[in-house]
């Protein structure tokens, strides 16, 4: 990725602005907002590619402080918001427009996105009725889970979000499709039946570690170096949650986490792939 300079988002603007006249949207009664959708994305999709900020509100802050003169009538913060929040379904759909979908091999995993700390989570509100309670190796969590797969170039090629009490292997076939050849992961995703339904379904080959129990624990010397490169997605999880601040704890809405996490992922993204 070449070094960011403040002009460049001009050039984000324009990608965002192009892509959204090619989609049909119904017409907007009333009002028409102080800021464009495309112009609000833009201002997403910078954040992300640039500073990194862990609330909307620093967000806002950013932009008003130093991009006045690219956006000199921001609307007020609640109507920012507001905003933000309605162009949830646009988050996904440029999100979806930059996966590597074509990639022929994937490595996949999963990472807990709590919502609170564990020993809050009975009295926690904003996502009653949506979070669940999960466990990994680290312990129990309260929360969603991101599922994602990327490719050699830790570019992602497709995610998709659970309560954190879902099983890996069963969101095991949202992460491929048919140019999908060969899927690598932890023994999470050794699963016979799983591993049948993506030979059936894409002809797609599973590499996982031998379950400890398994009394023949052979593998080919090609998919032991790709069981190496395994790492890569946890590097990828650690690299959002530790300097994109992923997890977060601050919405006051299910659709906020989701807002959140969403802007961050397609920030990280548009850098991969620029």
């Amino acid at each position: 990725m070449h070094a960011l300079l403040k002009q460049h988002i001009v050039d984000v603007y324009v990608w965002v602005d192009d892509t959204l006249k090619e989609v049909k949207l119904v017409q907007k009664t009333g009002r028409p907002p102080v800021l464009r959708d495309s112009e609000l994305l833009t201002i997403l999709i910078w954040d992300g590619l640039s500073e990194g900020h862990r609330t909307l509100k620093q967000v806002y802050g950013w932009m008003k402080r130093d991009y006045s003169d690219y956006f000199p009538r921001l609307p007020k913060y609640q109507n920012f918001v507001a905003q933000v929040h309605r162009n949830l379904g646009r988050l996904v759909y440029l999100l979806q427009l930059t996966f590597q979908t074509t990639a022929r091999l994937r490595f996949v995993d999963s990472t807990m996105l709590e919502v609170c700390k564990y020993i809050r989570y009975k009295s926690h509100k904003v996502a009653k009725g949506v979070a669940e309670l999960g466990k990994n190796w680290q312990g129990w969590h309260y929360g969603f889970k991101l599922h994602a797969s990327i490719d050699h170039l830790n570019r992602l090629c497709a995610v998709a979000f659970t309560p954190a009490n879902v099983h890996d292997n069963r969101v095991e076939v949202r992460l491929a499709n048919s140019h999908t050849k060969v899927l690598v992961g932890d023994s999470h995703y050794g699963g016979s039946v799983q591993r049948k339904q993506l030979r059936q379904w894409f002809n797609c080959l599973v590499i996982a570690p031998p379950h400890y129990k398994q009394r023949k624990q052979v593998m080919a010397s090609w998919q032991h170096l790709l069981l190496t490169l395994r790492p890569k997605i946890e590097a990828t999880f650690d690299y959002l949650k530790e300097h994109k601040y992923l997890v977060t704890s601050f919405p006051r809405s299910v659709e906020g986490y989701f807002v959140h996490y969403l802007r961050v992922l397609l920030g990280y993204q548009m850098g991969r792939v620029s």
